[in-house]
C-alpha cells in the first residue's frame, strides 16, 4: 500500500507512464481476460494482483534468515532486488521502453525501496 500511494505521486509529478509495470505485464499478458471488465473492474483487478504479489513478496522475506532480516538495510536492498528483477528480466521480454528516463527508474527504485523499508519495518521478521 506504501508502494501504490506512492506510484501515485511520482505519476502525479509525471515521473511514471500512466500505466505502471503490473499495469503493463497484465495487459501485455492478460488483455483478452482485462477486456472481460469494466475499465473500473480491470483497475481493481489489478491492484489486486499487485498487492498480492507484493504479499508473496512480505512472506518470502519472511523466509531469509534471521540474521539478514535484522540487519538494517536488507529491507531497502530487498525492495531494490525487486526492481532489479522486473528492470532486468520482466521489461525487457514485454519489449518495455518507457522506463528508460532516468527520472522514471528513480522513481521505480525509490518506490521499491520503500517497499522493502516497509516489509523489513514489519515486527514479525525480528521476533525471536
Amino acid at each position: 500500500m506504501a508502494m501504490t500511494g506512492m506510484r501515485h505521486v511520482t505519476t502525479g509529478f509525471g515521473y511514471l507512464p500512466p500505466h505502471s509495470p503490473p499495469e503493463a505485464v497484465l495487459y501485455h499478458l492478460a488483455t483478452p481476460v482485462l477486456k472481460k471488465f469494466t475499465q473500473g473492474q480491470a483497475r481493481a483487478l489489478i491492484e489486486l494482483l499487485h498487492w498480492s504479489y507484493g504479499s508473496v513478496g512480505g512472506a518470502l522475506f519472511g523466509l531469509l534468515p534471521r540474521r539478514w532480516r535484522r540487519k538494517h538495510w536488507i529491507g531497502p536492498a530487498y525492495g531494490f532486488l525487486f526492481w532489479l528483477i522486473f528492470e532486468t528480466v520482466i521489461a525487457p521480454r514485454l519489449g518495455e521502453t518507457r522506463w528508460q528516463s532516468v527520472p522514471t527508474r528513480l522513481a521505480l527504485i525509490g518506490d521499491h525501496v520503500l517497499y522493502g523499508a516497509v516489509v523489513a519495518a514489519s515486527a514479525w521478521p525480528h521476533a525471536d
